[in-house]
């Protein structure tokens, strides 16, 4: 099969991903006037201090292999590079950069919606969807996300995150960290190894306290703006709608959250409809309290 040049998407601080819309419109390396991520020179994070201290790692599940984003090989800038058979034994240290507001709600290499906020991320070579351990080696501090887009074409970087991701790792403002990316894998009948060893998934032993899945709007550190975003949600949606007051190492703060829904798909579904509805900077969480 003849090999495609691709166009990508980059930022100062490391490539995110492909253009995957640019992909299939016939790999136009000029993007077209209605792409407003190329408004913007450069990446940037959100506005305001966003809360990760609720946010829960991506938990990884058996998904079945597609064809979207992992054609192989594939053709960036000039390179060649391929996508690995199995991420069974993949571990590697490098750097990793992370991606946010000017690629937010445009569609990754397998054709999902980057969010800035979900714990995710972006990889030359692993299989996607899968899912992966990254551990800021500076640290010690480690995330789980999901990977499903391709890059960073910049420079020495392994892997982008998230700018979510990225802030639980504590490096969003240095732009870069040294970490390790360990693949994890999951099997049919849900049996999980990471790098190839037997693993027993994240939060062993914590299920069956879980009270619910909730998606959350926003978080705030005075009560006043949580109340108001409280009353226009619940003028846009059935769902239940609560503002939590939580105390944390950084702080107090004030979480407009919907739900709960019994699981995860169902949280899914309504923090889909709620960014139809304009609610974009939602997040999903648990609540184990």
């Amino acid at each position: 099969m003849q090999s495609v040049k691709v166009s990508v998407r980059m930022q100062p601080l490391g490539l995110a991903a492909l253009a995957f819309a640019i992909f299939l419109a016939g790999c136009s390396s000029t993007p077209g006037p209605s792409d407003s991520r190329y408004l913007m020179d450069q990446d940037r994070a959100p506005a305001g201090n966003f809360d990760v201290s609720a946010l829960n790692d991506a938990v990884p599940r058996f998904e079945a292999p597609r064809r979207a984003g992992n054609k192989s090989p594939y053709e960036v800038w000039g390179t060649t590079y391929r996508v690995l058979d199995s991420n069974q034994d993949y571990v590697e240290r490098g750097v990793a950069s992370w991606y946010g507001e000017k690629f937010h709600g445009h569609s990754t290499s397998n054709g999902e919606t980057f969010n800035m906020y979900a714990m995710t991320a972006a990889h030359k070579s692993l299989r996607i969807p899968s899912y992966a351990r990254v551990t800021n080696l500076d640290n010690g501090r480690s995330v789980i996300v999901r990977v499903n887009d391709r890059g960073p074409f910049h420079g020495d970087r392994l892997i982008d995150l998230s700018y979510a991701a990225a802030k639980k790792l504590g490096y969003q403002s240095r732009g870069t960290a040294r970490v390790e990316v360990a693949a994890i894998t999951v099997d049919q009948d849900g049996a999980m190894s990471i790098a190839g060893e037997p693993w027993p998934g994240p939060s062993a032993g914590t299920k069956g306290n879980e009270k619910g899945h909730f998606v959350q709007i926003a978080s705030f550190s005075s009560p006043s703006p949580a109340e108001q975003l409280l009353a226009r949600v619940q003028t846009a949606t059935e769902d239940p709608v609560r503002v939590r007051a939580i105390t944390t190492g950084g702080g107090r703060f004030h979480r407009v959250q919907v739900g709960p829904f019994a699981s995860e798909g169902d949280a899914r579904e309504a923090q889909g409809r709620l960014q139809r509805l304009g609610f974009s900077q939602s997040i999903l969480l648990t609540d184990m309290h």
